[in-house]
Order: structure tokens, then C-alpha cells, then sequence
């Protein structure tokens, strides 16, 4: 509307719902409209004096006026309180702060991305935001257009590093730490393929401020390799498809691996993860700062910041860092390719790895080349080097002088689970891009646009409010320390992990590839 219109709003406490008369003479009658307040937020606008709007997480939203200051921050204050005691009961109902393997479902949302490539409408677009930008500019904060978007939040694409559970689960049960190591790079290096979905380039959604993202992993037991090796380590007889069982002491035939995220901080933007599996008494923490740059014909995103894998049988711990990714000919047909030197260290053992992604040339060479070498430090011996492509064919070649191929393209995916949307929580990703999700499978940008634009409002407005209220903001599942984030409930904690100072220490100071 261009111009404010005059209504006559009811809010029923009991019904969670802000209602919407013509007049005041017809609430007996049922409402023009209404506004489900669970899961809804309210904030002040900039728009007009007065004006606050109330998003609703159906999609839907009011933009309101009151006649004064006084009448505004009453009605906010009315709203939030509502939404507030609708949103909690409904989390204590459904358990949304734990979240139970019985509501978990298998993931069956196909969002494979099609390989058209850049329309002509859509590269008149781009040309126009290229003309705006100079050669090494941070894209951080610039607006890109809605039709390069991958139908997934970035946190969900975290989570698809881990498609390969068993192969993860599998690095505790070496032998030697030379072999724990040697699992580990092989885990590592087959984990990209499946998070980086899609031969043409697109960009996960940008994180919202306390995104959260839920999901884990049923394992059979039988498909991890033993815990016990019987002898010498026998590196040609490794492998994902080995199939001899373990004692299963429990009876169960599954291990669970849980997987949470969150969006920690919006300037710079850092994500938090964290992985574990209680049962092989393992976790993963990482948080990674995202900063994209303008490079003419080319976008690249560092990844910066660090992880760091517990092995809490061994008290051994795994610093690594991740690749740049790079997307290419982004006027045409964009892909992805991932470049840089990366590192894997166990200061314990004094084994470490570097692996190197290697970008093409400008003329000939390979795409997605990797090469991998790991090294006991204290004697300078290179124990296991490898090389291929990351999304393709691996070849490695142990100290014994034995090898093994790995194709990652014939590697078994394991599905993850997570809740349905109508279960998940306000800010899960899922749940929180549902409607630009929908409008971009239907194709309809325009719509997709605006329920993006909406997302984007509201967050602004969350974040004015806290400052007038001179409230930061407090991260759910992560705390700081020092340059890195440590996830509060991290399994090294339960088990009193006498290194956990030092852990603490290798995330003072984040790396970049």
C-alpha cells in the first residue's frame, strides 16, 4: 500500500494470534486476517514515526503505526511477550533444545542444481553489479542477486562434509597414530565432494545471526573398520568397504554421529560446528569465517579459521585448516574449484599432513587436482602421499610401498537425518529459508526475492532493537575463547579431557589457507 490504512487490531493471548478487523464494530465476526505470534518477532521500523512490524514466521508480516511512542512500545512490548510465552511452551511440547533421535527422519530433499548456466536476463544483471566493483573488493556485504542462490544455508553445507560417516568414525580405530593420521587425510580428502553439491556454481544462503542447523548420522557398525587391527598395519586392506564387524558390546547395530551449527557472529560472519560420537568417544569443533573477494571473471571465498579433532581415546588432538573456493566464469557457465595448501597437525604424536589444492592452470592442466603428503616430523619421514582429484579419483601410496584407489564418486553416501520443518525450531535453516527455498524450486525469483528481502528486514530490525535495548547478542550452543569459538557442551568436557586448556589454546588465532 502507498499510504497507511486505518484497522482495528485484537490480540488474543490465548490463541497466540494477532487479529485484524475493518472495524471495531465487527470482532464479533470472524477477522479479515490473522497473525500466528509462535515463533514471531517484533521489531521497531524506520520506515515512519511510530511504525513497528511484526514478521511472522509463516512468511507473512504486519507493518503497523501507532498515533504515539507511548502506544508503539506498548503494543511491542504486548506482541513480544506473547510471541515469547507461545514460542517457549511450543519449544518444552516438541523438545527443541534437545533434540531426540526418535524425531529425526531420513533427508530426502533432492536440491541438485541444474547446469543451465547464466540466462541472458540474468547476465545483464551480473554485468551491472561487475561494473560497481573494483579487483579485490570484499563482497561481505554486497547484495548479490537471488538467482545464484543453492537452495541451502551454508550451515546445512557444513554438515554435508560428513556424508562419509563411517569413514570418520573409522580414524580412532588405527592402530598406531601414524595410521590414525592416515585415516584422517583419507576422511578429509573425500569429504568435499559431497558437500560442494552441484557441477555449476551457486551460493549457500548467508547465514542469518543464531541460525542453527540440527542433524546426525546412523552408522551400522559394520560398516566402520575394526577398532583392533590384527597384527602390522596392512595399508592396502583399508577402506570404506571393508565389512568385518567389531565386538558390539551394546547390542545396538548403529553409531549416532550428531551434528550441530550456528551462526556465532554476523560481522565478520563466523559459523561454529561441532560433531560427535559419544560412543567412539570422538568430536570435531571448527569455526570458519567466510570472506569472499571480487577477482574479475572470478569470486573467491577464504575460509578462515580452524578446526580441531579429539580422539579422546588416544588424548590425541587434530588442528586442521580448510581450502579456498573459488567460483570461475560467473558470465557463463560457473564452477567451483578449491585451491590453496591446507595443514593437519598432531602435536602429540608429531605426525602432520599437508594437502594442496591445486587450481588450473590458466592454459591446459587438470581441473580439481589434490596432492597429499603425511610426515612423522620428529624423524622427517613421509609415511603416506597422495594424489588425484578431490571429486573424482584418489590414489594413495603408503611407506610400505603398498597403494590404494578411492573413487569418491562410487562411495556409498550415508544419508543424514533431521527433523521435519514443522518440528524444527524458529532459526533452524531449514525452517528459516523454508519459503525461499520453495520459491526458487517453483523458479520464482521475483517471489524468492522477497521473502529474502523479508529475512534480511527482520534481521535488521532484531539487531536495532538490541541496540536500543543495549542487549549483545549471546550465541545458544557456543562461547568464545580467545579468536575461536568452543562448543558448550563439547564432549571432551563430559569426560574431563585433561587437554582441554590446550585445545582451547590452538584456537587462540585463526589460520588462513
Amino acid at each position: 500500500m502507498k499510504a497507511n490504512q486505518t484497522g482495528y487490531f485484537v490480540l488474543d493471548p490465548e490463541l497466540g494470534q494477532l487479529q485484524y478487523f475493518v472495524h471495531e464494530h465487527g470482532k464479533s465476526q470472524k477477522p479479515r486476517g490473522s497473525l500466528p505470534l509462535i515463533g514471531a518477532s517484533v521489531v521497531q521500523s524506520d520506515e515512519a514515526p511510530h511504525m513497528f512490524i511484526v514478521n511472522s514466521f509463516n512468511g507473512e508480516l504486519y507493518k503497523l503505526r501507532a498515533s504515539d511512542a507511548k502506544e508503539q512500545r506498548f503494543w511491542m512490548n504486548q506482541l513480544q511477550a506473547c510471541a515469547r510465552r507461545h514460542s517457549d511452551s511450543s519449544a518444552k511440547v516438541s523438545g527443541l533444545e534437545a533434540v531426540s533421535p526418535s524425531e529425526e527422519v531420513t533427508d530426502m530433499e533432492d536440491n541438485d542444481e541444474e547446469d543451465l548456466g547464466v540466462l541472458d536476463d540474468q547476465r545483464s544483471i551480473i554485468l551491472h553489479l561487475l561494473s560497481q566493483l573494483k579487483l579485490g573488493m570484499d563482497l561481505t556485504r554486497v547484495v548479490l542477486p537471488t538467482f545464484i542462490l543453492e537452495k541451502r544455508s551454508l550451515l546445512e553445507m557444513y554438515a554435508n562434509f560428513m556424508a562419509h560417516p563411517d569413514m570418520f568414525l573409522s580414524i580412532t580405530a588405527g592402530a598406531t597414530a601414524e595410521d590414525r593420521i592416515v585415516r584422517f587425510v583419507e576422511y578429509y580428502l573425500t569429504a568435499f565432494h559431497e558437500g560442494r553439491k552441484g557441477a555449476v556454481a551457486k551460493k549457500p544462503y548467508n547465514p542469518a545471526l543464531g541460525e542453527t542447523f540440527h542433524c546426525s548420522w546412523e552408522v551400522p557398525r559394520d560398516r566402520v573398520r575394526p577398532l583392533r587391527s590384527q597384527g602390522p598395519r596392512e595399508p592396502a586392506s583399508r577402506g570404506p568397504n571393508n565389512t568385518q564387524q567389531q565386538d558390539d558390546p551394546s547390542g545396538t547395530e548403529c553409531y549416532r554421529v550428531r551434528f550441530v551449527a550456528e551462526q556465532v557472529s554476523h560481522h565478520p560472519p563466523v559459523s561454529g560446528f561441532y560433531c560427535e560420537c559419544p560412543e567412539r568417544s570422538m568430536c570435531v569443533n571448527t569455526h570458519v569465517w567466510t570472506r569472499s573477494k571480487f577477482m574479475g571473471m572470478s569470486i573467491g571465498v577464504s575460509m578462515i579459521g580452524e578446526g580441531t579433532l579429539c580422539l579422546l581415546e588416544h588424548d590425541e588432538e587434530y588442528v586442521f585448516t580448510l581450502p579456498c573456493a573459488y567460483a570461475r566464469s560467473i558470465l557463463t557457465v560457473p564452477w567451483v574449484e578449491l585451491g590453496g595448501k591446507v595443514t593437519i597437525n598432531c602435536a602429540k604424536s608429531g605426525y602432520s599432513a599437508t594437502v594442496t589444492f591445486h587450481t588450473k592452470p590458466f592454459y591446459g592442466g587438470k581441473v580439481h587436482r589434490v596432492t597429499a603428503e603425511v610426515k612423522h616430523n620428529p624423524t622427517n619421514t613421509i609415511v603416506c602421499k597422495a594424489q588425484g582429484e578431490w571429486n573424482g579419483t584418489l590414489e594413495f601410496t603408503y611407506s610400505s610401498g603398498e597403494t590404494k584407489v578411492i573413487d569418491t564418486t562410487k562411495l556409498p553416501i550415508i544419508k543424514k537425518k533431521l527433523r521435519p520443518v514443522e518440528k524444527q525450531g524458529r532459526n533452524e535453516s531449514r525452517r528459516l529459508w523454508q519459503h525461499v527455498t520453495k520459491s526458487l524450486k517453483e523458479g520464482n525469483i521475483d517471489e524468492a526475492t522477497e521473502h529474502k528481502h523479508r529475512l534480511e528486514e527482520r534481521q535488521r530490525g532484531e539487531e536495532r532493537q538490541r541496540a536500543a535495548d543495549n542487549s549483545p547478542w549471546t550465541p545458544k550452543y557456543f562461547s568464545r575463547k580467545g579468536e575461536g569459538w568452543i562448543y558448550h557442551k563439547s564432549l571432551w568436557k563430559s569426560h574431563g579431557h585433561k587437554n582441554q586448556t590446550a585445545l582451547m589454546d590452538t584456537n587462540r588465532v585463526p589460520l588462513s589457507p
